[in-house]
């Protein structure tokens, strides 16, 4: 396969390899490879990156089979990444019963936790010290008023993070690209995505917060923008101070009670 990676792309891609220092010499990353455009397209790009980046780092890509279909085919996805170069390795976790016996609890959070926990393993095991996950600009725009909404957090997913129980790092190279301008990209790698086997998909909380911004982006032309900038830690105005207990409020109870200062 001819790499052929869009200026445009190249400099956005570069940005945020730049500024969050995600691209280390000798880093072994692995990718987690869903076969859906998000990650199809971080694949190609990292296999462009790799051709391109003077520093020396090795590739591989990950699919987990999450078990929610009798049939689960990867022979597309491996061609792809045979074309690239890149190893590639699927593993079988049986999350579809594992939701299934923890009725009640949110199945997104249940999937999640064990696509990454089976992914970690994976990692360490196979000698790879970075994660490379497809999440865009969108993804973090929509995880911060999600966190928002219902935990009552002001928080995000980081571009680069360090797990020290596992001593690996995981990356998100995509995150200055927006949803749209990814799905644009089949024209470039010619890849046309693997359908989700979620029996959720496009029914989750996160499509509900999706079409939310949408819907008020109407009124609001700059929503989005002013989000992604809330995100920011220098974007923190004036806020209330963090919330005290009984024990640091009796001093200053007692006062107003009793006079006693």
């Amino acid at each position: 396969m001819k790499l052929n990676l869009p200026q445009a792309h190249f400099s956005r891609l570069m940005r945020a390899i730049v500024e969050f220092n995600l691209i280390k010499e000798n880093d072994h990353i692995l990718i987690g490879l869903s076969g859906g455009k998000d990650s199809i397209f971080l694949t190609y790009a990292l296999a462009c990156m790799q051709k391109r980046l003077k520093k020396k780092f090795t590739l591989g890509a990950l699919t987990i089979n999450p078990m929610f279909t009798e049939t689960f085919d990867t022979t597309r996805i491996a061609a792809f990444c045979q074309e690239l170069s890149i190893p590639y390795y699927t593993h079988a976790v049986d999350i579809a019963q594992t939701i299934k016996d923890q009725a009640g609890k949110d199945p997104c959070f249940t999937c999640a936790f064990f696509r990454r926990g089976a992914i970690n393993r994976f990692a360490k095991e196979n000698n790879y010290n970075k994660i490379a996950y497809a999440h865009h600009n969108d993804d973090a725009v929509e995880t911060f008023l999600m966190s928002l909404f219902y935990s009552g957090q002001l928080k995000t997913f980081s571009p680069n993070t360090y797990l020290s129980r596992t001593d690996l790092t995981v990356i998100r190279p995509l995150i200055y690209f927006r949803e749209q301008e990814i799905r644009d990209t089949i024209s470039i790698h010619g890849f046309k995505p693997v359908p989700s086997p979620c029996p959720l998909d496009g029914h989750t909380t996160r499509q509900d917060v999706k079409e939310l911004i949408v819907k008020l982006s109407h009124d609001n032309p700059r929503l989005y923008e002013h989000l992604a900038a809330g995100m920011r830690q220098s974007s923190l105005g004036e806020l209330w101070p963090e919330s005290k207990n009984r024990n640091q409020m009796k001093e200053i109870y007692a006062a107003y009670m009793y006079g006693d200062i």
